[in-house]
């Protein structure tokens, strides 16, 4: 918990510092700034450069697990209607997921049923007829069973962190880039980052690092919280010929070996890789391209001749795949919000909602804790060695 100076932020003064301008840095830096002075540090030249730059932009809820779970569910409402003043237009467009399952894959797509159906009722078992209708490409054969879930949304990504930006700026906080952390001390109470762009100070400095956040907790000698940046590449094809690719919706096999999804006209398209790696501006690999292109190729007509584009992002995780939200125990005022995963968009509203609550000592928001979301299971102490 932080007790709000009164004084006009500074340069180099704030209630908060925030360490990593990617999607849950910037959305509890708009989260927290209407209540306290809040300074966020960037090391690279902008904003969103790395995972937040590479997003598949999808709004998914079933999806990993029960915690994920109640954060995407608790983000939907924002989602799909933001207040005006955060934006005009609009975060989240119905695009709907289309999950095949080839012969061996019916048992996946039987346990993702039972997982999922009784929290997601918008998830049906269609016919083979129903999903060529709406994948006309689908290859005939491919698939001896699919499920269509309807809601399935787009996310504008870039509005959602320009929205936060503007709210974060609008109560007079601050964004400095080219900020590369070097030092942190604690000291009655204040933490001291020392970065490339000079020094900041606070009661409470938040590890939005991303893939770095091990780095910073080290840098902090706050708990050693092992967390595993994971590889996923993409690229982007050209549509096959007269299709009208922008009705079409996220496509994917049961076993999670590739999905594709319309995008401005054209196809992403993944292996779904989730490679370990150490943190890095990742890459894609030639090998991971070609399985792509192979896998999604099996399923559907694409025709893929080229590449019009392809990138790599870094989607990190704990252990159980959990986000870590919380305080540090053994590094005083040293707050977690790491570990999304890949769901960092999909989860932003609520776990803005959940971390400005936790760092303003206020209660839980209620609509969080009736989906089951408790501190303790997000909190980094659950790594803590016995």
């Amino acid at each position: 918990m932080i007790t709000v100076e009164q004084s006009a932020p500074t340069a180099t003064h704030a209630d908060v510092v925030i360490i990593g301008a990617g999607i849950a840095g910037i959305c509890l830096a708009g989260s927290l700034a209407p209540s306290a002075s809040v300074v966020l540090l960037e090391r690279e030249d902008a904003i969103g450069y790395h995972s937040s730059g590479r997003s598949a932009a999808l709004y998914i809820e079933p999806y990993s697990n029960q915690p994920v779970f109640a954060l995407t569910r608790g983000s939907l409402d924002f989602l799909r209607a933001p207040p005006r003043q955060f934006t005009e237009v609009a975060l989240a467009t119905r695009r709907g997921a289309l999950t095949l399952a080839p012969p061996g894959q019916e048992d996946a797509l039987d346990a993702f049923l039972t997982r999922w159906r009784p929290l997601c009722p918008a998830i049906e078992e269609i016919g083979l007829e129903e999903a060529a209708s709406r994948l006309p490409i689908l290859v005939p054969g491919y698939a001896r069973r699919a499920v269509f879930d309807s809601e399935v949304f787009a996310l504008d990504t870039d509005a959602m962190l320009q929205g936060w930006l503007r709210q974060l700026r609008r109560h007079a906080g601050e964004v400095v880039t080219a900020a590369d952390v070097t030092a942190m001390a604690h000291g009655s109470g204040i933490w001291t980052v020392t970065t490339a762009a000079g020094v900041f100070r606070a009661p409470v400095v938040v590890n939005a690092a991303g893939a770095w956040a091990g780095r910073i907790a080290g840098l902090a000698g706050a708990l050693a919280v092992p967390l595993e940046p994971r590889r996923r590449t993409a690229a982007l094809v050209a549509a096959p010929p007269e299709s009208a690719v922008d009705d079409w919706p996220v496509v994917a096999d049961a076993a999670h070996s590739f999905y594709f999804k319309p995008e401005a006209g054209a196809l992403m398209l993944s292996p779904s890789d989730a490679t370990p790696t150490e943190p890095c501006d990742a890459r894609p690999e030639e090998m991971d391209l070609a399985l792509a292109v192979a896998r999604a190729e099996e399923a559907a007509r694409l025709g893929v001749k080229r590449f019009v584009a392809t990138w790599a992002g870094l989607r990190t995780f704990a252990p159980d795949e959990v986000p870590v939200f919380g305080f540090d125990a053994s590094a005083s005022g040293f707050y977690w919000a790491a570990g999304q995963g890949g769901t960092g968009f999909q989860t932003a509203p609520a776990a803005a909602r959940w971390m400005a609550a936790d760092i303003l000592g206020e209660s839980p928001p209620e609509d969080l804790a009736e989906l089951g979301l408790t501190r303790e299971v997000v909190a980094p102490e659950r790594f803590k060695p016995a």
